[in-house]
Order: C-alpha cells, then sequence, then structure tokens
C-alpha cells in the first residue's frame, strides 16, 4: 500500500472549510476484512491530514442499520459527501494518495456535480444520524 507521506496538502481556502455542512469521507468495512485493517492506519492518516474533512470508519456489521439495504461487495467501500449531498459511492483502491485524489476531485467541481444516487444519499442520512450530525 502506498505511504499517506505522498499526500497533497489541502489548502486554507478548499471547499473542504467552506463548504456548509463539511465535507465527509465514510469508509463502509468490515473488521473480518484484511484489506480494511490494513487501510485502516492510511485513513486515520488522511484524516489528520485533512481536518476540513469529517472521516467515519464504519463496520457495516456492528453497525448494519447504517448500511441498510446496501449490499457491500468490495471492501473498503468509500462514500464521501459534501455535507448536504452524496457525491461518491464505490470501492476504492485501499491507497491513501487515491481517496485523497477523489476527495480534491470533488471538492473542485461539486457546485456542479450531480449527487451518487438515492441509495448513496440514504446511507449518507444514516451516517449523519448516527454520528450525530
Amino acid at each position: 500500500m502506498s505511504s499517506p507521506a505522498a499526500l497533497p496538502e489541502p489548502t486554507p481556502t478548499s471547499p473542504a472549510t467552506t463548504t456548509p455542512g463539511g465535507w465527509w469521507a465514510v469508509c463502509l468495512c468490515a473488521n473480518w476484512c484484511g484489506t480494511c485493517r490494513d487501510y485502516r492506519p492510511l485513513f486515520d492518516e488522511l484524516a489528520r491530514a485533512h481536518p476540513g474533512v469529517r472521516f467515519e470508519w464504519v463496520d457495516i456489521e456492528d453497525e448494519a442499520e447504517i448500511a441498510g439495504d446496501l449490499d457491500v461487495e468490495t471492501f473498503p467501500t468509500l462514500l464521501i459527501a459534501d455535507g448536504r449531498r452524496a457525491l461518491f459511492l464505490g470501492p476504492l483502491l485501499p491507497q491513501a494518495p487515491v481517496l485523497a485524489r477523489l476527495l480534491t476531485s470533488l471538492q473542485a467541481g461539486a457546485a456542479g456535480a450531480a449527487g451518487a444516487g438515492g441509495e448513496a444519499q440514504q446511507v449518507f442520512e444514516r451516517v449523519r444520524a448516527a454520528r450525530g450530525a
């Protein structure tokens, strides 16, 4: 796996700090998944590198109510939201730079971006409710 040292630095004027509701990066994982366990330290390092983004780790077996009817077949599966809308839901290579680039790309185009769909939005709303936001 790649080292988080290669991550781009967020800028003080990035949308991560200006979007109402703040950005979210949610990893949908399972404790039994070795790939997820290996990815966790990188995900946590990304959280420290991007303080304007709220990072949440959701074990879909321990918190099955959050996933709802979503059928997660590939781990890790990431959900990215701008605070109001889910913009991405899908499997992602378990490499910190891949998630960092996805965040940067979505933040740059958030104003005109289409949402990720109804199922993604429902999962995001359940995550927000479960995490007290």
